[in-house]
């Protein structure tokens, strides 16, 4: 699936300040109490391989006197207190992608060191994480949208509490739908299990299809499964190819 919309990302306007300082979906830049901004680069999975790239964001951080930098829920590294002014240079000294951490797109897909680095991983998340990163991260949707990939059934990515997690077992991935936290928390729906790494890419494909077709404007999955109902959600995006 190409990581195109017809539909432009926009602000959720819910949750925007009414002073006429606001987010800037477009630079990706978050407004702060104190009327500075945070900016916060792409990182998938959170994985730095060349330390180089952490002593660029050091360096960008000391060069606009930002009082902090902060590790993110969603594995990124935010730059705290830019000056509006300072938000365009900043990212050209930085050379890196926006993360998508505002607008009603897929915010983020979190995945844990699976096989790849834990002791306990039993299967690739960082595989399937970083192919499901490549393919919808920033995608605009009806309303934001999380994914995580677990490689156990300790669930450190909390694929219960968000739209789309996925965990490996010993036999292959489970898929929950819908989950959510917020000020209504919704656990998330088993939808399939033993699955293998495409056949999860095929269920988030039709997901994605299905919600972005079908989807009110700040519906979350979980609410927009809860008014067609979970069987009508199942048989859209299943086949008696990945039931089990």
């Amino acid at each position: 699936m190409e990581n195109t919309s017809e539909m432009p990302n926009k602000l959720d306007d819910r949750f925007q300040h009414s002073a006429p300082a606001r987010d800037m979906l477009e630079k990706g830049a978050i407004l702060q109490r104190d009327g500075t901004y945070a900016i916060a680069p792409h990182i998938p999975g959170g994985i730095i391989t060349d330390p180089e790239l952490l002593v660029r964001i050091a360096n960008v951080a000391k060069k606009y006197n930002c009082p902090a930098v902060k590790v993110t829920s969603s594995q990124r590294i935010a730059i705290v207190g830019l000056k509006e002014e300072d938000v365009d240079a900043a990212w050209k000294d930085l050379d890196m992608t926006p993360g998508a951490a505002i607008g009603l797109c897929v915010r983020s897909v979190k995945f844990c060191p699976g096989t790849t680095f834990c002791k306990r991983g039993q299967q690739d998340s960082v595989g399937l994480g970083t192919e499901i990163d490549r393919r919808y991260h920033g995608m605009t949707l009806p309303s934001k949208f999380k994914i995580s990939v677990s490689g156990c059934p300790n669930k450190c990515m909390d694929a219960m509490m968000i739209d789309f997690g996925i965990m490996g077992t010993p036999k292959g991935f489970t898929v929950y739908v819908g989950g959510n936290g917020g000020l209504n928390p919704r656990f998330g729906e088993k939808l399939a299990e033993h699955q293998t790494s495409e056949q999860v890419l095929q269920i988030l494909d039709r997901t994605v299809s299905f919600y972005k077709r079908e989807a009110r404007t700040n519906e979350r999955l979980g609410k927009f499964i809860d008014r067609l109902g979970f069987d009508r959600y199942r048989q859209e995006v299943l086949n008696e190819t990945t039931v089990h």
